[in-house]
């Protein structure tokens, strides 16, 4: 049955939240997380699927494939841009129940191009460029859930919203290699691709797994899910917030966390299997997205007690030291210490997600920080494009992932001296 239409809506009266708030937030939180997990499954897809390819039949080069890994955030990050605005203009519920089943349109539609090895390279990159979808939908997401939660816990619930979303990027790594191994949808799926040695996988299973989720969801947030009545705001009131220099500042800052997780779980697959192919570890590139998506909660949740620039600025000295030890061992070709430095890196990047999105509704008040979470998401996203781009070039120039490395390494650098003059410092403009 559908639930009875909100009124009226107003968390920071202590009153209201308990008797009201509370319940009516928490419900649309955890059905919220469920459908952004979805979207960033079907978002990363292609980080796993791109791995395979070639193994089946297909001739893609590195730089193709590296390309159809890269699409999908090139094109989320577009999408970022519009959605973030559209919860606002048509209700955060019906936006929700929108954006998730359209994942629909990727998943089916990469299960049954992957069967057939004459599928056009064109074909797959616009397969890959509707995952956009999913990498859209965390702005739009964010956006709707801000509204629900008053300032005192919009660290937390931002960051389990967005931390616990994040763990389907994992999850796309850690399932996949499991569903493909076997016919687990019969005959229904389609034939087993054989691969070199003689054994079987059907690849199809990477997207046809996330099929029913995604209308079960769907069905959840469409009876479950509330529309806020003061939530709503035309575009031209939620663009003011590009007049405001923090949008800027903090659009850098978020990039430099959300852009480096997106875009190294988009490229660490095909990283391993570049820089250690003798090693055989792909199935391990999951173990960096779990940590970042696990530990972004608990970002959120640190930056309500210590505060979002303190956390920030702390990390960002780890996230540096952490991208110097991925380089030492990359030159010494130590696999163990390079994963376990780029596992630290993830981390890194998953608390500073947490606190910079803690930092956002203190700086911005309620109308503008919804906006402004969606918008710095928008722009952090085409990290999941650049990053695995950038590691392809420098690759194919260099025949190593340094360059890209020490690319990396400066922009956190600024980041660091962004964070610490606007937001840390004993004077600083803001102190968040």
């Amino acid at each position: 049955m559908q639930l009875a239409r909100i009124r009226e809506w107003d968390p920071e009266n202590e009153r209201f939240w308990e008797l009201e708030g509370k319940k009516h937030a928490n419900r649309n939180l955890w059905i919220s997380v469920p459908a952004l997990f979805l979207a960033f499954a079907v978002w990363q897809i292609w980080s796993v699927v791109a791995v395979k390819l070639n193994d089946v039949g297909f001739q893609f080069t590195n730089s193709e494939l590296f390309t159809l890994a890269a699409l999908p955030g090139l094109v989320g990050a577009t999408f970022r841009i519009f959605f973030t605005f559209l919860p606002g203009l048509v209700g955060g519920k019906n936006f929700t129940v929108i954006s998730t089943a359209a994942l629909l349109i990727p998943a089916v539609g990469i299960g049954l191009a992957v069967q057939n090895p004459d599928t056009s390279f064109m074909t797959m990159a616009i397969l890959a460029a509707l995952c956009g979808i999913g990498g859209g939908n965390f702005s739009s997401s964010m956006a709707n859930i801000s509204f629900f939660f008053p300032k005192k816990l919009k660290g937390t619930a931002n960051g389990i919203n967005a931390g616990l979303g994040n763990l389907g990027v994992s999850a796309v790594q850690f399932i996949t290699p499991i569903v493909i191994a076997g016919g687990i949808f019969g005959g229904i799926a389609g034939a087993p691709q054989v691969l070199p040695d003689g054994s079987e996988i059907w690849i199809q299973n990477a997207a046809f797994i996330w099929v029913i989720p995604i209308i079960i969801v769907t069905i959840l947030a469409m009876f479950g899910m509330d529309n806020l009545p003061n939530a709503k705001q035309s575009f031209k009131e939620q663009s003011i917030i590009f007049k405001n220099k923090h949008t800027w500042i903090m659009t850098w800052l978020y990039t430099m966390c959300f852009g480096s997780f997106i875009g190294y779980a988009a490229a660490f697959p095909l990283l391993i299997q570049s820089e250690f192919p003798e090693m055989n570890a792909v199935g391990l590139a999951f173990l960096g997205p779990l940590v970042g998506a696990c530990v972004r909660p608990i970002g959120g949740w640190i930056s309500d007690k210590l505060g979002g620039a303190f956390v920030t600025f702390w990390d960002i000295i780890v996230m540096i030291i952490a991208t110097c030890g991925v380089i030492y061992f990359l030159n010494s070709h130590q696999f163990v210490g390079f994963l376990t430095m780029f596992i630290i890196l993830f981390f890194t990047t998953g608390i500073a997600n947490g606190s910079t999105f803690r930092m956002i509704p203190i700086i911005f008040e309620p109308k503008q920080a919804a906006p402004v979470l969606g918008f710095t998401a928008a722009i952090a996203a085409y990290g999941a494009f650049l990053i695995p781009k950038i590691f392809g070039w420098s690759l194919s120039t260099t025949g190593s992932a340094n360059l890209a490395l020490y690319i990396f390494i400066v922009y956190y650098v600024i980041s660091l001296v962004i964070c610490w003059y606007y937001y840390f410092r004993k004077n600083a403009e803001v102190k968040c």
